[in-house]
């Protein structure tokens, strides 16, 4: 009774007040969303709750220790139950979040071996109470069909600091490359290029019929959202026309999930497709549910703009590809930068160690930068590097379709490059690579080709006009350290541990 008395006066003095748990909610919604009105009270809708972790700083201290090549513990990577036990939320946090959710009548959860989400199923009444504030409409775009609140939430006092925030309430997916809007676009551009297939971006980055995956131990993954999917027979339609001059696999090992019925995902199509002909002769997963628009822009409140930084690009945990396009389309030439490659600085993460160096240096040597106004110069700076981004061949549906772009390809591109030098790795008794950041910024441009021409776009204004950060020698915010070259990548990556 000594412990839960406090609980329950603190439950009772609590039940009169709510504060909005993120400071950052967004509830516009985009255009291509159509709104189909709010959603009967009897509805069953999702919402997952992100419950508070323990020792986050102590995980980041481990993090760069093991990603650290001068560290004694790089690549002594901790196990799932290591990471669990160390960032489990508290047994308190845990039974106040569950006592809250029953209180309210939600009892239909689901949580995973970190025990720091809950997934909870609950009809849209129900869900408006647990969140005070909150109104729940329905919204279609294509085929897609979501639930989202129109406007902000908020929870109660009492489980304020036990929570980050709750998932499914706000935010919609990205849109998606639409196949009809690639090829128009594509046919009323006035230049013309061949195309990028998995024998251009071999022959641009070095790689040779016989830089394939062997090692029985290795394997790389592709994660598909936004309710995309990827069909097997486009992967095997894909190989036989563009992967003959290398030994690749034609299927993928394991699904995580459910695939979903229907057509075939253009971008998850494209995933597949080029981290096993890039990453080629690697066991591949798929676990089935870099940002394409430059710099970004956000319209203020008070009628003036700044960027907006992509997550999850912007996180400092996460490596970040960059896109390019050939300078000549009729050649495999040097690499210039894609006008919508995304990059620049986060909002929320502040510059993590790894890369101040370069960052500042990027930063002391342009004289024309965007007005300061426009970015936050101590935040996360991205991307890291960058591959090929413009004009692919891609199969969907069992077609092959040219002239698909974004750095969607750069990154599955850049996947099965490492996927293929932490082949080599394993073959010599080392560690994978893991967490690439803090290695990459050590080389400093070893092993890449640098890219220094082009600008990304971003705000449409009389300040800055569509212009947002331009490549430059060294690491710059639009394609970061430059592009892979394979053989001098692999033997920088092979050095030391």
């Amino acid at each position: 009774m000594r412990i839960l008395a406090p609980f329950f006066v603190l439950a009772c003095c609590s039940l009169g007040f709510s504060e909005h748990l993120e400071a950052d909610q967004n509830i516009l919604i985009p255009d291509h969303w159509a709104h189909m009105g709010r959603v009967r009270p009897t509805e069953e809708i999702e919402l997952t709750f992100a419950l508070r972790q323990q020792n986050l700083d102590r995980l980041e201290d481990l993090l760069l220790l093991v990603s650290d090549p001068s560290s004694p513990q790089y690549g002594k990577y901790l196990t799932l139950e290591e990471v669990t036990a160390l960032v489990r939320p508290s047994q308190l946090t845990q039974k106040v979040v569950r006592q809250w959710l029953q209180s309210n009548g939600v009892s239909n959860c689901q949580t995973v071996l970190t025990q720091d989400f809950l997934q909870c199923s609950m009809t849209a009444q129900v869900a408006e109470a647990v969140l005070p504030g909150s109104e729940f409409h329905r919204y279609v775009s294509d085929d897609h069909s979501l639930v989202r609140s129109s406007s902000l939430y908020q929870v109660d006092g009492d489980v304020l600091q036990h929570i980050d925030f709750v998932g499914g309430v706000h935010r919609f997916p990205p849109k998606g490359q639409d196949l009809n809007e690639v090829l128009t676009k594509r046919r009323s551009e006035a230049k013309f290029h061949l195309g990028v297939t998995p024998a251009a971006l071999r022959a641009r980055y070095n790689l040779t019929a016989t830089d394939v995956g062997s090692a029985q131990n290795n394997s790389q993954a592709v994660a598909q959202f936004l309710e995309q999917f990827y069909h097997p027979a486009d992967l095997a339609e894909f190989m036989a026309m563009f992967g003959q001059g290398f030994q690749h696999r034609s299927d993928v090992d394991r699904v995580v999930g459910t695939q979903g019925g229907g057509k075939a995902g253009l971008e998850a199509s494209l995933d597949i497709e080029y981290i096993m002909s890039t990453g080629a002769n690697i066991s591949t997963w798929v676990f089935s549910n870099a940002g394409d628009s430059g710099a970004g822009c956000k319209h203020l409140a008070k009628g003036g703009n700044c960027f907006r930084p992509s997550f999850p690009a912007s996180s400092p945990y996460v490596t970040t590809v960059g896109g390019t396009s050939f300078k000549n389309p009729f050649k495999i030439t040097y690499e210039v930068t894609d006008s919508i490659s995304g990059g620049g600085f986060s909002n929320i993460f502040k510059m993590p160690d790894y890369q101040v160096g370069a960052v500042e240096a990027y930063l002391k040597a342009q004289s024309a930068l965007p007005p300061k106004t426009y970015f936050n110069t101590s935040g996360r700076a991205y991307p890291d590097l960058a591959a090929l981004s413009d004009n692919y061949w891609v199969v969907s549906d069992r077609i092959p379709i040219p002239w698909v772009s974004g750095t969607s390809a750069s990154t599955p591109v850049v996947g099965g490059i490492l996927a293929l030098i932490n082949d080599q790795r394993f073959r010599k008794g080392l560690p994978s690579l893991g967490f690439l950041n803090p290695r990459l910024y050590q080389l400093k441009g070893r092993g890449l080709f640098d890219v220094t021409e082009g600008c990304q776009n971003s705000c449409l204004d009389e300040q800055v006009q569509g212009k947002g950060f331009c490549a430059a020698a060294s690491w710059d915010p639009v394609t970061g350290w430059g592009t892979p070259d394979y053989p001098a990548f692999l033997a920088a990556l092979l050095e030391g541990k």
